[in-house]
């Protein structure tokens, strides 16, 4: 699978709000929107997933922001958000699948479903056993704050927009979140690099 088309040149600077506002008129301007922020749609989705399911949650993703573009609050100039919303929504519904794999690749080292988050030597980083196992414990609620912010890197409004959850609410399940795979994670030897997987400063 070769997943979404690179952005093209110029399309990181356009106003994403004036491309959905134009698109009601000339739909095929649409795809504009694809070109910016399909590429990172696709790589959550792959490392949530796995690549089977990416191209699949993509091309979804951008079906219903198509649909409902018309309903899209155009005070938000940038469409981040609302697209990782809709993908969040749509890997809330392969949560078994999710956590079956996470279960998986903690309890063997590897997984069919997960097997891309270790095998890929692109940008992403792979998902190591502990981790894994500390992330399928997670709620999917404390799991989808968790990520958002560590993979996709947004912000803590941006997860609330994209959720629609109170900014309190993230700030909660974040803490949470972050507390449990601390405490999961405090015992294993691999502590260090698991923790370096999720991001960084994601302790911080």
């Amino acid at each position: 699978m070769t997943g979404p088309p690179p952005a093209r040149p110029g399309t990181e600077r356009e106003d994403d709000a004036e491309v959905i506002t134009q698109s009601l008129g000339e739909p095929e301007l649409f795809a504009g929107l694809y070109d910016r922020h399909a590429p990172d749609i696709h790589r959550y989705a792959a490392r949530r997933l796995g690549e089977g399911a990416a191209d699949d949650i993509t091309a979804e993703t951008f079906l219903i922001a198509f649909r409902t573009r018309d309903r899209y609050d155009t005070a938000h100039r940038l469409a981040r958000p609302w697209l990782y919303g809709i993908a969040a929504n749509l890997i809330g519904k392969h949560r078994r699948t999710e956590v079956r794999a996470l279960k998986a690749l903690a309890r063997t080292g590897h997984d069919p479903v997960a097997a891309s988050w270790s095998d890929r030597s692109d940008d992403r980083v792979a998902v190591q056993a502990p981790l894994a196992g500390a992330l399928a414990k997670l709620s999917p609620g404390d799991r989808h704050v968790l990520l958002l912010v560590a993979w996709a890197d947004l912000g803590y409004q941006e997860v609330a927009d994209a959720l629609r959850i109170p900014l309190g609410t993230v700030r909660s399940r974040l803490n949470r979140a972050r507390r449990k795979v601390r405490e999961a994670l405090s015992t294993d030897p691999a502590f260090t690099s698991a923790e370096q997987e999720l991001n960084p400063s994601w302790t911080n």
